[in-house]
């Protein structure tokens, strides 16, 4: 019997392109992000800013990849035989089936324990209710005053000062000077925020230093700084290296800046921006004053034509007196005449009864004479209270004055002249008198 080969025909078979992309998926799935360190070597930067390079200990190395989106956060040079710890995937280059390892952090060796502590100080003091937002005090809109916790020769001082001369020229500044990097400088720092809040002299405290690793930032990422800042009675502002680096400070400060610079123009406003705010709130309140008089204006208008002249009110006084002088007239006949009908009828009724008629008709000649009299006097002191009415009237009425040889005098503008400081020789004035008026020429005064 001939035994012949049996080939496997079950499984397909596999392009190079399809086996180096299944084992890239099969490494990338069965091992997740890890850490791993070794040395450098063999590194180069190409154009394209992308790193490559090889990690090697004693006995192996890998290839690695370092994308340029990746490293561009990273505030130092990476050189050969540089110890260093990365967090990496690894994976699988398909054009040439190299095994590699492609990057997403790295850092010096030996930092894996500063980060591990960095991390549970922070847990730490979280867990304390230091970084609860309630805590934070809010910054002052115009602080009086400025104090910057640095270093006297660090560079971001100057950033620090410049900026905050641009923005306002005119605000005085206090710097508490104090080491920000070796060792005992978080002590230091802490003594100067200390010393800041005791004085009291500043509404606002800058706390900043220049960009560096995580072990040159590391004064501010120490407890006893983080207690300094959180027990401070006066808003710090933290700016502490790029935009990408956090410390504890930052998250114990009132506010959190990205640089030094950016903690600068936090703490106080635009000079040129604070007078253009100044200039349109100014505008306002002339736009305001401005309708305000104008509804004035119209209100007095309004008032004056309300107002009457005084001769033209006495008129009036005059009218209604006159309606009631009639009114009390026709209301008196009317009492009398209903009187008179009632005496009549009270005659024709006592004669009905035979009464002595004689004696009757005397009486009431008596009475109606009594009446007479009566109705006589009331009228006669209704028409003497009338008179005197009418002539207390006739002396208020300014043309009665004119009447009796007085004259009022006008500017040439139509105001009652009350002095001669109104006039000055040579105006021009109008006279008013009872039957008339003329103009004339000041040819002389006197006071």
């Amino acid at each position: 019997m001939l035994l012949l080969p049996i080939s496997n025909t079950s499984r397909p078979i596999l392009s190079v392109s399809e086996l180096n992309y299944s084992t890239k998926l099969l490494l990338e799935q069965a091992m997740p992000l890890l850490w791993v360190s070794g040395e450098i070597s063999n590194l180069k930067c190409y154009n394209s800013g992308h790193w490559y390079f090889s990690l090697k200990d004693a006995n192996a190395q890998v290839r690695c990849v370092m994308f340029r989106h990746k490293n561009r956060y990273v505030d130092w040079q990476p050189e050969d035989g540089m110890q260093v710890e990365v967090n990496a995937l690894a994976t699988l280059y398909e054009p040439r089936g190299d095994f590699q390892l492609s990057i997403e952090i790295i850092r010096r060796a030996g930092l894996g324990t500063l980060f591990e502590a960095f991390e549970q100080l922070k847990a730490k003091l979280d867990k304390a209710g230091l970084f609860d937002p309630a805590h934070k005090k809010t910054l002052p809109i115009y602080p009086k005053q400025i104090g910057i916790i640095t270093s006297p020769s660090a560079a971001a001082l100057r950033d620090v000062l410049s900026t905050l001369k641009y923005r306002m020229p005119a605000l005085p500044v206090i710097i508490y000077p104090t080491p920000v990097q070796g060792e005992g400088a978080a002590v230091k720092i802490a003594e100067a925020i200390r010393l800041a809040t005791e004085r009291a002299e500043c509404d606002v405290l800058i706390l900043c230093r220049g960009g560096g690793g995580i072990e040159d930032l590391w004064a501010f990422n120490e407890e006893i700084v983080a207690q300094a800042i959180a027990a401070s009675p006066i808003p710090i502002i933290s700016g502490i290296g790029h935009e990408t680096d956090f410390t504890i400070a930052d998250f114990i400060a009132d506010v959190r800046a990205p640089t030094p610079t950016g903690a600068a123009q936090l703490a106080c406003q635009d000079a040129r921006t604070a007078l253009h705010q100044i200039n349109a709130l100014g505008n306002r309140m002339q736009q305001s004053m401005l309708h305000r008089l104008e509804r004035w204006m119209q209100d007095t208008d309004i008032l004056t034509h309300r107002l009457l002249h005084p001769g033209e009110r006495i008129h009036n006084q005059l009218i209604q007196l006159q309606h009631l002088r009639e009114r009390l007239i026709n209301r008196w006949s009317h009492y009398i005449e209903s009187n008179y009908w009632r005496l009549c009828e009270t005659s024709q009724r006592l004669a009905a009864t035979s009464p002595n008629a004689s004696q009757l008709k005397q009486q009431q000649r008596e009475i109606a004479k009594r009446m007479h009299r009566a109705m006589t006097h009331y009228t006669k002191t209704l028409e003497i209270n009338l008179q005197h009415q009418q002539s207390y009237l006739l002396h208020l009425n300014p043309q009665a004055v004119l009447a009796r040889g007085y004259s009022i005098s006008y500017t040439a503008e139509g105001a009652i002249l009350r002095s001669s400081d109104q006039i000055d020789v040579g105006d021009n004035i109008k006279v008013q008198f009872a039957k008339g008026w003329c103009k004339a020429s000041v040819s002389k005064k006197n006071k």
